[in-house]
């Protein structure tokens, strides 16, 4: 499903979703096709849900135009 779907049928709600395909861009990770898991009505659960989230699933508000994920790259000092 792509995400102008996602925001037709699900307007100003978060939803629960599984990355099928996407490109990386400049740091930034671009979701190409989805598979939507679970809209939410209540904000809460779905902080909840993002809290929870790992991998290839991730909670995103629809009110966003696209899905952007800046990729950090994370330095870690060994002693």
């Amino acid at each position: 499903m792509k995400w102008e779907e996602v925001r037709r049928l699900y307007p100003d709600r978060f939803v629960k979703l599984r990355i099928l395909e996407g490109h990386i861009e400049n740091q930034v990770q671009y979701v190409d096709d989805m598979a939507i898991i679970q809209a939410f009505d209540d904000n809460k659960e779905a902080t909840r849900e993002l809290v929870r989230a790992k991998d290839d699933i991730l909670v995103y508000h629809t009110g966003k135009e696209k899905i952007e994920i800046p990729i950090k790259r994370l330095f870690g000092y060994r002693g």
